[in-house]
């Protein structure tokens, strides 16, 4: 058989995640310590873990209704309008999807035809562009700046728009850079799009996790509402990774288009996962407060260790990433991250990885222990050193 004839030239046109190399090298070492992994190191919540155990003891294994259940899409828009101020009908305008991933992906094939264009602001998440290729049309990257905090500007969106743009990403808070869009910067985009049929796909999967500022959705504003689909779920905001828990919520004439795809390809999200989304929604309030608080404390200890052993580096507003400056090593983010690992066996994750506006930097992880944390910037200063002395011999 010859595979590669067979094979669809779309998924043979997609590149593997550069991330997953430095994951794969991480297993081989013993004492390492990774600041690459971006998912919370907390377990989710005993009540929550606890609702899952108890539908499984009442023997609630069924498949539920295509969109998820009732009563788990009731309680996400009671949430979002408590949490954020969004409206969305449970029965037309919310689809419960195996994690925000399937919920990107359904917007994308939904809404893209042959050639249409979308705008994806990099860095960001990997994902975008690859599965824009896949629904058949054609990512646009935008590169964002350091000296602008990662914001998308006006400016910039004007110069990426072509007559066959369909949509825009708005990956915010982003991963990896921890940038946020103010109320500001979002209406600046709403006036940009201003008389065009541009959607926008708002990936808000780390809404609750922003510091010193409300997480403002494009939802919110009148001029962007009927033409934004929203992408969350429980992975990052209630340590629920593993559980394969999200949403989406839009336009209901979108949404309904989306509920057909999700049939057939996937029937209905986990059982015993809604089981548990259900008291995530009603009642683990208190549990994203005591997390965020945490992440808070690391963010601001992580950046300021940085910026003493010399990487610049803007605060993170959103997320729980740090997005360091290592362009004064003279490496390549990809030279850098795999230095550092093998000489000093801590993992962080290249810049260039999350798109070309990366390079020169690498992204760092603060979902993980403080004293890791601690640990890992002594060996990053330690490199710093050694890499300095080494320099200075070979000039």
């Amino acid at each position: 058989m010859n595979y590669d004839t067979l094979l669809s030239e779309r998924i043979k046109d997609v590149k593997p995640s550069g991330i997953r190399r430095f994951f794969d090298i991480l297993e081989e070492m013993k004492d390492a310590i990774s600041l690459g992994i971006g998912e919370p190191d907390f377990v989710t919540p005993w009540h929550i873990r606890d609702a899952g155990i108890y539908s499984l003891e009442k023997g609630f294994t069924k498949y539920t209704g295509n969109a998820g259940m009732a009563e788990l899409r009731r309680e996400i828009a009671a949430y979002l309008n408590r949490r954020f101020d969004l409206q969305y009908d449970f029965a037309k305008q919310i689809i419960v999807t195996v994690g925000g991933s399937e919920a990107i992906d359904l917007t994308l094939r939904c809404l893209l035809n042959p050639g249409d264009e979308v705008i994806v602001p990099v860095p960001s998440f990997v994902c975008y562009g690859p599965l824009t290729s896949m629904a058949g049309g054609t990512p646009v990257y935008l590169q964002l700046k350091a000296e602008h905090e990662f914001r998308l500007t006006a400016e910039a969106l004007k110069s990426a728009i072509t007559p066959r743009t369909k949509l825009l990403v708005l990956p915010f808070p982003c991963n990896p850079t921890g940038g946020i869009m103010e109320r500001a910067d979002l209406e600046a985009v709403a006036q940009v799009l201003e008389g065009t049929d541009i959607m926008v796909l708002s990936d808000e999967i780390y809404a609750e996790l922003t510091y010193g500022q409300h997480h403002v959705s494009p939802a919110n504003l009148p001029r962007l509402k009927d033409r934004t689909i929203v992408v969350n779920g429980f992975s990052k905001s209630h340590a629920m990774t593993g559980w394969r828990m999200g949403y989406v919520c839009g336009p209901a004439e979108v949404i309904q288009q989306m509920l057909k795809l999700h049939q057939f390809g996937i029937m209905s999200a986990p059982t015993v996962s809604q089981y548990a989304a259900i008291e995530a929604m009603r009642n683990g309030d208190r549990d994203i407060e005591a997390m965020r608080d945490e992440y808070d404390g690391r963010r601001r200890y992580l950046v300021e260790g940085l910026r003493r052993i010399g990487l610049p580096c803007f605060e993170p507003k959103g997320a729980f990433y740090v997005f360091p400056d290592i362009r004064s090593t003279g490496l390549s983010s990809d030279d850098f991250c795999e230095r550092f690992l093998m000489e000093e066996k801590v993992a962080v994750i290249a810049g260039s990885a999350f798109g070309a506006g990366g390079e020169g930097f690498v992204r760092c992880c603060y979902a993980t222990s403080m004293k890791d944390i601690a640990e890992a910037l002594t060996r990053m200063d330690n490199f710093l050193t050694n890499l300095k002395k080494k320099q200075a011999r070979e000039e």
